[in-house]
């Protein structure tokens, strides 16, 4: 269902209004949700998608700036949507929408590509200060939980790396050899699947692109840290900070800071304390 009698694509981002995509395969959560979010300055419900298949599909033809994702939903999950338009479209942002603050689910969600959740039950006041908080790079995660599901996520990265053999080895050679850090930590996939090689050459650009400040920005927001305790650690500003994470988020090709940590974990570049 589109809603683009409201204004058009070209009207609204020229106004830098931001354009959302409800998917909820209930007409009722997804009516609520539009009526929470409805005359809200800046903000505008595009369309709504029945399940995870239609709005990967809207996104392609839309191209919101950020889509408020069920997690169950038939025909194709939330999650499973999620991965998807992040893989094709890593700048749509997408948080999750769910009953229940299950760990488990959460943590699919952020390796998926979500910047973070909001429950159903949740007030309008919430709800718009997620969406709000994840159009301008923040994540809606609180400090706590992001930092235990970033901390779960290192752990599980650095299992992977064990069952994989040699694969310390592997990185230090690349690193002798100049490869950024990125592509090292998947060397060894690399190496039986050349169609990703172009990918990881350009995972690997993107880290390498930031500056020695940036990295010192990006271990303590994947730390959890929020941006007023990085300018205190960093003894900056606060504005400083925020344009520090805003050329963080653009060079690393990510929609959010949730996902500009995961992102540092993956390439190996970030270690959060896993012991």
């Amino acid at each position: 269902m589109h809603f683009e009698e409201a204004g058009g694509v070209e009207e609204t981002t020229q106004n830098n209004t931001a354009r959302l995509l409800i998917a909820d395969d209930h007409a009722l959560v997804r009516e609520g949700l539009r009526t929470m979010l409805s005359g809200e300055d800046g903000i505008q419900v595009i369309a709504e998608a029945n399940d995870g298949q239609e709005a990967l599909f809207m996104c392609r033809d839309l191209r919101p700036d950020l889509v408020l994702m069920d997690v169950r939903m038939p025909v194709m999950d939330g999650l499973e949507a999620t991965k998807r338009i992040k893989e094709e479209m890593p700048q749509v942002s997408v948080v999750m929408v769910t009953m229940h603050e299950n760990p488990d689910y959460l943590f699919e969600a952020v390796k998926a590509g979500a910047a973070g959740y909001v429950l159903k039950d949740a007030s309008g006041e919430r709800l718009l200060g997620a969406v709000r908080r994840t159009l301008e790079g923040e994540s809606p995660l609180n400090q706590e939980l992001a930092m235990r599901l970033l901390v779960r996520l290192a752990r599980e990265r650095g299992e992977d790396g064990n069952h994989q053999g040699d694969s310390q080895e592997v990185a230090a050679g690349a690193n002798s050899s100049g490869v950024g850090p990125d592509e090292e930590i998947h060397a060894p996939e690399a190496a039986g699947e050349e169609a990703e090689g172009p990918r990881h050459r350009e995972e690997a650009e993107r880290i390498e692109a930031l500056t020695p400040r940036e990295i010192e920005v990006l271990t303590l927001l994947s730390q959890g840290q929020t941006n007023p305790q990085i300018a205190q650690n960093l003894m900056v500003s606060r504005g400083t900070v925020k344009i520090h994470v805003q050329h963080i988020i653009s060079k690393l090709g990510v929609s959010d800071r949730t996902q500009a940590a995961v992102r540092a974990i993956e390439a190996g570049l970030i270690e959060t304390g896993t012991r």
